[in-house]
């Protein structure tokens, strides 16, 4: 008892220890206090471009802009402290990239659809994502789907993404003759865009973390060196959410014809986050020994109700983020890191005065690097079988020539289903694709 008292305080607790160790499992996870917070500011500063992302997109359905702002701030904060607490995995999950682009410009831009409406859609994908995390339906449907057509959607998303970053800054413009044509490089607009996307690939080539954050601040400061971006402060109370909160229409998104744009949130959704999640398990070293991975029930079913949520506030499809990937090589192993991404979240809704500085441009290049991100996923389709290439090339580039990524993913379908069959591959065509490819058809057929 007496060496006890005598031993020095800085060694009589190990790291880790306490409350938080007990709480996240700091020690069974070989991790600290400190390695934690360190992961999960790493994480953050890899994914904070979408807080000023988001409202840019999302204020081109009729949204308001500020308010958009403190919505994606808290929405992203609430989805990932319930990952941290929930599930205990170090991932941060914010608005999906892609899908707001679809809400925005597709669901409310092309179909006439209000925002209000968009967000119900959300809600129902959101509600459906989260009944298949409880029972065996969403393995059912994920082993339903053709590997070469999730892969096609990841991309397609991310061509239909590029489209509309290239379209927002000017760099493609529309031509009464060939439809598009290259835009003029001599307005600012276009060739700081491209800038910004040559910054941030460059930073990510060469291991930056932050890359994408770097970009959009260095080409808004640009901007402001111009004259073209006005200076507005960096710090303020944050604007009011009431524009946004609470204003989804449940009922309105019922319409028959949104049935496609729920199955589009849904498919693109589940896809994105098991892949994410089964990324970052891979990097966390949290799988077992008999191959399960520790805590994916629950970080599946904390993912899919977080849409459910962020709908309250104003949120488009709210996912896991495959930037946390960079907090897991930080050494972020549990919900601490979470947890510090989502105290980061909150704090950033004072920075509303910046964010309404970042110029369209600015983001454009964001959107164009993430578009080029995405489009790698290509590379994992059999293109030596036609029957797989061919759906999976039809499904990738419908989404951006229809600027829809629900039209995209029902062609994908119908064309798999018709090739699969017709080449005498019937039997590899699963119930459930056959399902889909019926009510696709219905839907081009009678809407």
């Amino acid at each position: 008892m007496e060496n006890i008292k005598n031993e020095p305080a800085s060694q009589a607790l190990p790291a880790g220890s306490g409350l938080l160790d007990r709480l996240f499992k700091l020690s069974a996870h070989g991790t600290t206090v400190k390695t934690e917070l360190v992961a999960g500011l790493t994480t953050f500063i890899t994914m904070a471009y979408i807080i000023f992302v988001n409202p840019n997109i999302m204020s081109a359905s009729g949204m308001d802009a500020g308010a958009v702002f403190v919505a994606t701030c808290i929405g992203a904060a609430i989805a990932t402290l319930f990952m941290g607490l929930y599930a205990n995995w170090p991932v941060g999950l914010a608005p999906g990239m892609g899908l707001n682009a679809f809400f925005a410009f597709t669901v409310v831009g092309e179909m006439g659809y209000s925002w209000e409406v968009a967000l119900g859609a959300v809600f129902w994908s959101g509600i459906i994502f989260t009944a298949m995390s409880f029972w065996k339906i969403r393995e059912w449907v994920l082993d339903a789907i053709p590997e070469s057509l999730r892969y096609a959607m990841t991309a397609g998303v991310g061509l239909f993404l590029g489209l509309i970053g290239l379209k927002t800054a000017g760099i493609v413009v529309e031509s009464p003759a060939t439809l598009v044509t290259l835009g003029d490089f001599t307005k600012p607009s276009a060739l700081l865009a491209a800038v910004c996307f040559l910054i941030i690939s460059v930073l990510v080539h060469r291991r930056v973390f932050g890359a994408v954050l770097i970009g959009v601040m260095s080409v808004t400061l640009i901007g402001l060196g111009l004259g073209i971006v006005e200076y507005n402060g960096i710090f303020a109370m944050p604007p009011s959410i009431a524009p946004t909160f609470m204003k989804l229409d449940i009922m309105g998104a019922l319409d028959i014809g949104m049935i496609t744009v729920i199955l589009a949130f849904l498919f693109v959704n589940m896809f994105d986050t098991a892949g994410t999640l089964m990324g970052v398990a891979e990097r966390a070293n949290l799988r077992r020994p008999d191959g399960s991975i520790e805590g994916l029930k629950k970080s599946l079913k904390a993912d899919s109700a977080s849409s459910v949520i962020g709908t309250f506030v104003g949120c488009p499809p709210v996912t896991s983020y495959v930037e946390s990937s960079a907090g897991v090589a930080a050494g972020g192993r549990t919900g601490l890191t979470a947890v510090t991404i989502a105290v980061l979240f909150l704090v950033s809704i004072f920075l509303a005065p910046l964010a309404g500085m970042i110029p369209p441009y600015a983001t454009a290049g964001a959107l164009i690097f993430v578009a080029f991100a995405m489009m790698s996923s290509m590379a994992k389709i059999e293109w030596d079988d036609y029957t797989e290439m061919a759906p999976a090339a039809v499904t990738a580039l419908m989404m951006p020539l229809t600027f829809s990524i629900a039209n995209g993913i029902a062609m994908g379908f119908v064309t798999y289903a018709v090739l699969k069959v017709a080449t005498g591959h019937a039997s590899k065509v699963s119930i459930g694709v056959y399902v889909l490819s019926a009510i696709f058809i219905a839907k081009f057929v009678f809407m």
